[in-house]
């Protein structure tokens, strides 16, 4: 495994990496020796225990095959559908699709996608946001500059992506090191304190996640009181036991696990279970699909595996959703 990238310093309570790793190993936001109550016995239990720790940290890190390589070598960004360095289907609204779209289209489309989760979590000036699954960064900087939030960071699992992200943002690294950050983490356990952040916020991510409930866990967790989680991506309606083979014979990225379908629903009650409050589910399908096929049939033609997203939307067999909900402020 990859080891992890150094992180930009950035003047909180406790950084990623530091020069004794006894001290401050990111365990879900908790050291070692908070955990362990001080340094690092040599006693064989307290031994055990710590190597269990970084086991399951260890494991936290590890990836499915499909988003290693889609991800790593494969760079999904570099793919000509996916333009401007951004990933996602994109939000559709405001575009017109009854004429010829060009590539700052598809561009504004994915830049709308983030506006449209930034607005759900409310004003962020001089607050402090942490996107899940950055990828390139482009979203980070797009709230960085449009947002003016105190500071952003960047958390993403793949190391090879956190590496195009800090060459991608080289420039705000260089200008803005206090205010921009990236840093390795999996979203079911993040490298953070408690009470860190003011806005959790992820952009097409979502689907990847091994773990949901581990994923709202950690999100109240590093959720201020008051502070607001907003998730974008795409869901089942429903529960129906055969959603996950009928996607699979649809989408390839189901049939290789690079995509997991799973029931909106879920995502809700995982977010109320950590703790949390006023958890909706939004469809906002209407205004990402029709324009997601509209821009593939300039390159793909009918019944090619990416034009059958629209099609699964039409059949009721998958959605797209914006997901928020609130950490009590008491």
């Amino acid at each position: 495994m990859a080891s992890i990238p150094p992180v930009p310093p950035m003047g909180s309570r406790r950084q990623p990496l530091v020069e004794n790793p006894w001290s401050a190993w990111p365990l879900g936001g908790r050291t070692l020796s908070a955990k362990w109550g001080g340094a690092p016995s040599t006693g064989v239990a307290p031994a055990v225990r710590l190597l269990a720790e970084v086991q399951r940290v260890v494991e936290s890190m590890e990836m499915r095959a499909a988003v290693r390589k889609t991800y790593g070598p494969a760079d999904l960004s570099s793919v000509p559908v996916f333009a401007g360095g951004f990933i996602n289907f994109g939000y559709w609204h405001s575009i017109d699709l009854a004429g010829r779209l060009t590539v700052a289209d598809r561009v504004r489309s994915q830049e709308d996608m983030y506006r449209h989760v930034l607005d759900a979590a409310g004003p962020l000036a001089g607050r402090r946001t942490v996107e899940v699954g950055c990828g390139l960064g482009v979203g980070c900087a797009l709230a960085l500059l449009e947002y003016r939030p105190e500071r952003v960071t960047g958390m993403d699992i793949h190391p090879q992506q956190l590496d195009r992200a800090r060459r991608t943002n080289a420039d705000l690294l260089k200008t803005s090191p206090s205010r921009i950050r990236f840093v390795r983490g999996a979203a079911e356990d993040m490298p953070f304190d408690e009470d860190e952040f003011d806005c959790v916020y992820s952009v097409e991510a979502a689907q990847h996640f091994d773990d949901m409930t581990a994923f709202a866990r950690e999100t109240a967790r590093v959720l201020r009181p008051g502070g607001r989680v907003v998730v974008a991506s795409f869901f089942t309606p429903d529960d129906a036991p055969d959603s996950g083979a009928r996607l699979a014979s649809y989408l390839e990225s189901f049939a290789d696990g690079l995509d997991i379908a799973r029931p909106v629903a879920h995502v809700t009650e995982a977010l109320t279970g950590a703790g949390l409050t006023d958890a909706r589910a939004t469809s906002i399908g209407p205004d990402v699909w029709q324009g997601w096929d509209r821009w593939l049939s300039d390159q793909w033609k009918p019944g090619t595996w990416p034009r059958n997203f629209l099609k699964t939307f039409e059949q009721g067999l998958l959605d797209y959703y914006v997901v928020t909900a609130t950490r009590p402020t008491a």
